[in-house]
C-alpha cells in the first residue's frame, strides 16, 4: 500500500470518528484491493482499545475484515468525489478579453481574446490555449493573428516532468498562412516556493511553415521554454513566459549557424479585483531571424485585458 494511502487512513483513525474511518477505509480498499489485509489490520488495531467503551467502533473493523468481497459495497458507500475522475473532470480555466496596441509588421490598435484551459491530475497536467487578435478598418483587415496550443505534461517526480506540444499559428502580416509545430522533451521545476514557480523545458521539434506565396518549408528544430509566475501579494501577480525555437534548415545540428530562430517573450502583471475577476497588462516581443519577404523581424504588442477565472 502506498505511503500516502497509509497516511490518509492514519489521519482518519486519529479523528476518532468511526464513520470517517469507514469511508476512508472503503476508498482505500476500492483503489488497492490487494492491500485488504493491511488495511484491516490498521483499522482493527485502532478499534481494539475503545471496543468496550464504544461497541459501534467495531463497524469499520467488520467491514474491512470481510476482505475484498465487500469492496463493491464499500465503493458504493464512498463519496462520489473520491472516485477516479474522468478526462473531462477537474478542468479549470480563464477567459480574457480586451484591447491591444501593436508595432512591427502590422501597427494597429484592436481587440484581443484568449481562452486558457488546464486540467491538473495526480500525474498528468493538460494545458490548452486559444488566442486571437483582430482589427478591421474601412472594410479591410489590418491585423489577423490566431494561435492554438495543446501541451500535456507528465510528472516524473517532484521536479522533473515530460512534455509534448502541438501548436498552430496564423499571421498573414508576418507572411505565413499557417505555421505548425510539434515538440516533446523534458522539463524541470527550478523554483517552487514563496509564491513563485519557475519551469524550464527543452526538446527537439519539427515545424512546417506555409507561406502566402504557396511555398511550404519543413524543418527540424529545437525548443526551449521558460514559465515563471510570482504571486507578489494576494492580489498582485507577475508572469513571465518565453519560448525560443531554433530551426536547422531540415538538418539536425547543435543549433549553431541555424538559418531561422524565433523567440516569443511575454511579460505580464495581474491585479485581482475579486475571486474570479482579474485585470492583466502584458507586453509581448516576437522575433523571427528570417522573416518572409517585405516583413520585419520584430513585432511588439501591449495588451490590457479583463480575465475571468472559472
Amino acid at each position: 500500500m502506498p505511503d500516502p494511502v497509509r497516511a490518509m487512513i492514519e489521519a482518519a483513525i486519529a479523528t476518532g470518528d468511526p464513520a470517517t474511518v469507514e469511508a476512508v477505509a472503503g476508498v482505500a480498499l476500492t483503489a488497492y484491493p490487494d492491500a485488504a489485509e493491511e488495511i484491516a489490520a490498521m483499522v482493527s488495531q485502532s478499534a481494539q482499545p475503545d471496543a468496550a467503551a464504544a461497541p459501534e467502533a467495531a463497524a469499520p473493523t467488520e467491514l474491512v475484515e470481510a476482505g475484498t468481497s465487500d469492496v463493491p459495497q464499500l465503493a458504493e458507500a464512498a463519496p462520489a468525489a473520491a472516485r477516479r475522475p474522468g478526462f473531462f473532470d477537474n478542468w479549470s480555466g480563464r477567459g480574457e478579453v480586451g484591447g491591444f496596441k501593436s508595432a512591427g509588421n502590422s501597427p494597429a490598435t484592436g481587440l484581443t481574446g484568449q481562452i486558457n484551459l488546464r486540467r491538473q491530475g495526480e500525474d498528468w497536467r493538460h494545458n490548452l490555449r486559444l488566442a486571437a487578435d483582430y482589427r478591421r478598418s474601412r472594410g479591410r483587415s489590418e491585423r489577423e493573428q490566431f494561435s492554438a496550443l495543446y501541451e500535456p505534461q507528465y510528472q516524473i517526480d517532484d521536479g522533473f516532468f515530460a512534455y509534448a506540444l502541438a501548436q498552430f499559428e496564423r499571421n498573414r502580416f508576418q507572411g505565413f498562412a499557417g505555421r505548425y509545430a510539434v515538440s516533446g522533451g523534458l522539463g524541470y521545476r527550478v523554483l517552487n516556493g514563496g509564491g513563485a514557480t519557475l519551469d524550464v523545458k527543452a526538446g527537439p521539434a519539427w515545424r512546417r511553415t506555409e507561406l502566402l506565396t504557396g511555398l511550404a518549408e519543413n524543418s527540424i528544430a529545437g525548443l526551449i521554454g521558460l514559465d515563471f509566475d510570482w504571486a507578489i501579494t494576494d492580489r498582485l501577480k507577475l508572469t513571465q513566459d518565453a519560448n525560443a525555437v531554433a530551426e536547422a534548415g531540415g538538418r539536425a545540428v547543435a543549433f549553431i549557424g541555424s538559418n531561422n530562430t524565433t523567440l516569443q517573450l511575454v511579460s505580464g502583471i495581474e491585479s485581482k479585483f475579486s475571486e474570479r475577476l482579474t485585470g492583466r497588462f502584458s507586453y509581448t516581443i516576437e522575433y523571427d531571424s528570417s522573416p518572409a519577404a517585405n516583413a520585419v523581424s520584430t513585432d511588439t504588442q501591449s495588451r490590457f485585458t479583463l480575465v475571468y477565472n472559472f
